[in-house]
């Protein structure tokens, strides 16, 4: 049977339009009630501005044949055993018959600090996958296939995020890659580098502007860190654990 990619386009403008909406809704209860967080921290700590992605995962589950599986979004059954923690709560857990399927995280950042909150994203997402995987050979999730482990970014498609970064390394020269790169273009070689290291099995960053609350527009590259094939890498992930 042919992969069903749910309807993928349709369903991230809808993801976006809720994300932006999320942000709005939650800085403007904050200032209602009085209590405003510093920066845009109001917005993030409004909690699930993620959620038409996870809508859209979901979708991809049931489309492609694991009707039954297990699909974990409470926090409380959201953790999984790590190797150089005890612990890791993750976004969205995918289980079927006893078996991890799939493991994912949604991240998102919108300015101002992109330079600050890249690096910790990405050290984060390094050290995620680090001990996912170690944990993972060491057979702490049972003798199963091997997991999908998913990450996906949605950064703000804004000017600091457009403008080309500088970087100071005094002793040994930058990697061309990033070098005079924008945010938006450090991201996407991070993802291209965390699927080419087997770190995810896929990774994609989306770029959006605030206007998109309007239109749900968004920008993806248009290869293996596209949300194309993130969508269909997952599919085909899907399919394949359904037919065990």
């Amino acid at each position: 049977m042919p992969l069903d990619l749910a309807n993928y386009p349709v369903k991230t403008r809808s993801a976006i339009k809720a994300f932006w909406k999320g942000r709005s809704a939650a800085s403007a209860k904050q200032i209602s009630s009085g209590r405003v967080d510093q920066g845009e921290r109001s917005a993030v700590t409004g909690g699930k501005n993620m959620d038409g992605f996870i809508a859209l995962v979901t979708d991809l589950v049931r489309a492609n044949g694991l009707n039954s599986a297990e699909i974990h979004l409470e926090r409380k059954v959201l953790t999984l055993p790590g190797y150089f923690r005890p612990t890791k709560l993750w976004d969205m857990i995918v289980m079927d018959r006893g078996r991890l399927v799939a493991a994912l995280e949604f991240k998102s950042q919108v300015g101002p600090s992109f330079g600050n909150n890249f690096n910790n994203r990405t050290e984060e997402a390094i050290g995620t996958a680090h001990d996912f995987w170690t944990a993972y050979r060491e057979g702490a999730f049972g003798a199963i296939q091997r997991p999908f482990l998913g990450w996906l970014m949605l950064v703000e498609d804004a000017k600091g995020s457009r403008n080309p970064a500088k970087d100071a390394a005094p002793h040994f020269p930058v990697s061309p890659a990033f070098r005079d790169a924008s945010y938006i273009e450090r991201y996407h070689v991070l993802c291209q580098r965390l699927v080419q290291e087997q770190l995810y099995t896929s990774a994609t960053p989306i770029a959006s502007p605030r206007t998109a609350v309007k239109t749900g527009e968004y920008t993806s590259y248009e290869d293996m860190t596209s949300l194309a094939s993130f969508v269909t890498t997952f599919a085909g992930h899907i399919a394949a654990a359904a037919a065990l």
